[in-house]
This record gives structure tokens, sequence and C-alpha cells, in this order.
């Protein structure tokens, strides 16, 4: 199996001739941490078993893409050709730019005692094992499968790190220098800000947005930072086997429902979720919680807001006709996205990327760019 010429392959793509990274993104068999993995097909999950089609199996483990491992509470690995799971993703090898992306964010020291949150498949810590070497590397997961999934094929390359099952947002029993999350949170538990030596180094994106956190621990066991120039979405933390129900039953609601009030759409329907990170990172700190839907039939474009509070909203447009959009319950969700849309067309911008950032011991974020300002509890 001709997978290092592969390795290499990618490691073109995601790093450059002098980068630090480069070799061990050349040396490290991605394909082995991801022998199964489920494929979106023809509208249901499709299980991928690397072995039974090896050129297949390379061409998706040294492509730059993450590779869905496990859907609710099925892993790939314990799952037959025959099962089609429901549900969301829970657990992913993450494209390895992406990865390398958030390392780099992190500005890690060559001695430095590293904290990889969200082990996934392990192949991330794989790469931190061979950079620095794995006495300095400790990865964690709430999920005991994955974990110990992981430590067996890293043990299998010759590398021990500290693997271990523990819910991120709990307590850390040790001590760190640099904290390095690949799932989002909202705030920063307090017990990574406990963890963080004097000076560490904290770098997370936060839930249902794109933001990537940097920040340095302050004397106050909080930290300072900023929002990077950059962007990045993950998987949010859990407690269980899968994340909890969304809120279907509301969602046919906003569907179907005329609602208690209807007006025309001030800007066109579009999908926030694919193709508007900056704007739905923007609503998603105005006001977090909101789930979206959206689909096109012919010219046809519908989207849907729900929120557990029962709020919905649901804006309909054919064409490059006005939109009409149907609300209902105690908010009107339609209205805070046309505000954060306002105010990227006042100011040409949205003030995200760059802010300043100030995280206090117990989490909540502080957010300031210019004269505008907001705080994520």
């Amino acid at each position: 199996m001709d997978w290092p010429s592969r390795a290499h392959e990618l490691a073109d793509r995601i790093t450059h001739a002098g980068s630090r990274w480069r070799d061990a993104v050349c040396v490290t068999p991605r394909h082995r941490f991801v022998p199964a993995w489920w494929q979106w097909a023809d509208d249901h999950w499709k299980l991928r078993y690397g072995p039974a089609d090896e050129k297949a199996w390379l061409d998706s483990a040294y492509q730059n893409r993450t590779l869905v491992t496990k859907i609710g509470s099925l892993h790939a690995d314990q799952a037959t050709a025959h099962d089609e799971p429901t549900g969301l993703p829970t657990s992913s090898s993450t494209l390895p730019g992406l990865v390398l992306q958030m390392y780099r964010h992190a500005r890690i020291g060559d001695k430095q005692a590293i904290l990889d949150v969200g082990t996934g498949s392990g192949y991330g810590a794989a790469l931190l094992c061979h950079r620095f070497g794995d006495e300095r590397v400790t990865s964690i997961d709430v999920d005991d499968y994955v974990t110990s999934l992981a430590a067996a094929r890293l043990a299998e390359l010759d590398y021990d790190p500290r693997i271990a099952t523990i819910n991120a947002i709990g307590d850390i029993p040790w001590t760190f220098d640099r904290i390095v999350a690949m799932v989002a949170v909202r705030p920063i538990p307090a017990s990574w800000l406990a963890a963080l030596n004097p000076g560490g180094r904290l770098v997370t994106t936060i839930t249902n947005t794109s933001l990537i956190v940097a920040a340095v621990k302050t004397d106050d066991g909080g930290a300072v930072g900023q929002i990077e120039r950059d962007w990045a979405m993950f998987m949010k933390t859990r407690t269980g086997a899968e994340y909890p129900p969304g809120l279907a039953g509301l969602m046919e609601t906003a569907r179907t429902a005329d609602g208690e009030q209807v007006s025309n759409g001030r800007f066109p329907v579009i999908d926030i979720e694919e193709n508007a990170w900056e704007l739905r990172s923007m609503l998603e700190v105005m006001a977090p919680g909101i789930e979206h839907g959206y689909h096109e039939t012919g010219d046809t474009r519908i989207a849907l807001m729900v929120h557990e509070d029962g709020s919905w909203a649901r804006a309909e447009q054919i064409g490059r006709e006005i939109a009409v959009v149907h609300q209902g319950g105690p908010r009107r969700l339609w209205n805070l996205l046309d505000e954060a849309r306002d105010h990227w067309l006042e100011h040409g911008n949205l003030p995200l990327y760059g802010a300043h950032v100030r995280i206090a011991p117990d989490g909540a974020i502080r957010l300031r760019r210019g004269r505008w300002s907001a705080t994520i509890n």
C-alpha cells in the first residue's frame, strides 16, 4: 500500500516547504486512524470500509477533508453495511489543514505541555506526538470508545501520550502550557483556565460560530487575546453518547404555520449555515441558540429559524421577488437577523474578526472592537 506518497501529496497541499509540521504530515498514516467512516449520500449516511477498497480508502484519507466516524451513538468501526444511523455527527477525523491551522494559532513551543481537547480519531494527537514528543501530549474526549481506539492506534505507531476519557467542560486534573480544542464551547470552561499554566495560551471556537478565540492567561486567572482573522467550525462539546434531540416539532411549525406576523422581507433569503458564516456568527453572539433550516425547490428558497423559547420564523422567496416572512412565538427571530445585516451594510463589515477578547476567570467572554462590544456567557 503506497500511502507515503499520498501523505506527501497531502503535506504539499496543507504545508509549505519550510513548515515545521511538514514532516509530521508526511510520516503519519492517517488511513490507519480511519479504517471506517460515514459518508453522506442519497439523503442517508452510508458506511465506508477502507480495507474493502484500498484505493478509495487512500483517496479519502489523504484528501484535506473531514471524515465523520460517528453518527449519534454508532461508531463506524462498530457498524455494518446495512446500518443507516440518524442524528448528528458526534465524532470525526478533522480535515488535516484545519488541525494544523488550530495548532499554528496556539503557537506551541518545543518544550511545552499540550492539551488536545477532542481526541477524535487520534490523528491530531499523532501529529503532536511526532512534532513535540508523546510525553508532552495529553488528549481528552468524552467518549471512552473513541479514546480507547485512538490510544490503540497511536500505540501501533509507538506513541504513548496520555489519553483520558474526560468531560472537557468538567475538572481537568493536570496543567498545561497550551490548550487546543477541536470542539466548540460557550463560554470558555473555567476548568481550562484553571488548567493553564501562567502565561499559557488557549485556542478554541465558540459554539455555533466560526469564531476562533486565542487568548493568554492573565494573573487574575482569566485570559486576554483576540478573535483571529480566520474561521473554523467544530462540533460542540457534549456530555452524553449523543447530542440532545433538536427542535424538530417547532421546525415543522415553522415550515407550515401562518404565524402571528406576516411581512415583506428587506433582504434576500440565504442559506446562513452554509454560505454566511460571519453573519451566522454575529447572530449567535446576539441571540444564542437559534437553529436553522434551509431548502430550495426550483427557484424557491425557504429559510427557517427556531429557538427553544418557542420563537420561529420562515422566509420564502421566489426568484428575485420580495421575500415573505412569517414569524411566531415570543421573539421575532427574522428581525434579529435583519439587525445583523443592517450592521453589515452600515459599517461595511461585522465587528467579530479581530475583536479584542477578555475572558473572566469563570469563562465569560467579553468582545470589543471599536465602539461595539458583546458578552458571551
